[in-house]
């Protein structure tokens, strides 16, 4: 019997490569107020940020936050009707789990539909994709990562979360669940490894490869105990 039966994933940076979109779409809409920003600006800017801390920045750039996130994220519905990129091997690494999967996103729902929804990887978690607009506190509460314990009918000891962000990997930790940080094609801080190590992610990896040699390992079923004989006098 393996330990673990279930992976829940976050989305953005660990199932699509959305964040050199994220941070193109809100490039623009900062560069709309008669800022100019160029797209690699916004990354350096906003990375990793929640959307608390992206309202602080802007904010303090002296720029109406509700108006330029509004914009950006008009922007960004844009782009994924053209194309919303995969992290390299995640399909076929989805495939090959012999485990329960699902997402837990800090994103909105009809943000998951207009980006996961429109790729294969939609149908691989059979409905399983679970908003923080489900839960009454996101990321890095625990309520997401426990909402999907719930749903999913098994227990904190039993969970793995993926996710490259602080606040999920914060998540899963409040909750119980064994976090996992990940490191994305698209990262651009080299520093993220060991942020997310920082943070408590048990174990950082980089890429589909590597998480896959992860899961393979923690997944593995354990090795029946030793039968000790019997001594007698």
């Amino acid at each position: 019997m393996t330990r673990f039966d279930l992976v829940i994933f976050d989305c953005d940076g660990v199932l699509i490569d959305s964040e050199p979109l994220g941070a193109r779409a809100l490039a623009e809409a900062v560069s709309a107020t008669g800022h100019p920003m160029t797209a690699k600006q916004a990354e350096q800017h906003f990375s990793g940020s929640g959307q608390d801390q992206i309202r602080a920045i802007l904010t303090g750039m002296g720029l109406n936050a509700d108006r330029v996130l509004t914009d950006a994220g008009r922007r960004l519905s844009d782009l994924f009707t053209e194309e919303v990129p995969l992290i390299p091997g995640i399909e076929q690494l989805l495939s090959d789990l012999d485990a329960r999967i699902c997402v837990a996103s800090n994103s909105g729902v009809n943000r998951l539909a207009e980006s996961l929804g429109r790729t294969p990887l939609s149908a691989l978690f059979g409905g399983h994709i679970y908003s923080a607009e489900h839960v009454s506190n996101s990321k890095p509460a625990p309520d997401l990562a426990l909402h999907c314990l719930a749903r999913m009918g098994t227990t904190a000891d039993r969970a793995i979360f993926v996710d490259d962000n602080i606040h999920g990997i914060g998540c899963a930790r409040a909750a119980g669940v064994l976090p996992i940080g990940f490191v994305g094609p698209s990262e651009a801080r080299p520093e993220h490894g060991a942020t997310l190590r920082a943070a408590g992610a048990a174990h950082v990896v980089t890429g589909t490869d590597d998480l896959r040699a992860l899961l393979c390992a923690l997944m593995r079923p354990a090795p029946a105990p030793v039968a000790q004989s019997l001594q007698t006098s």
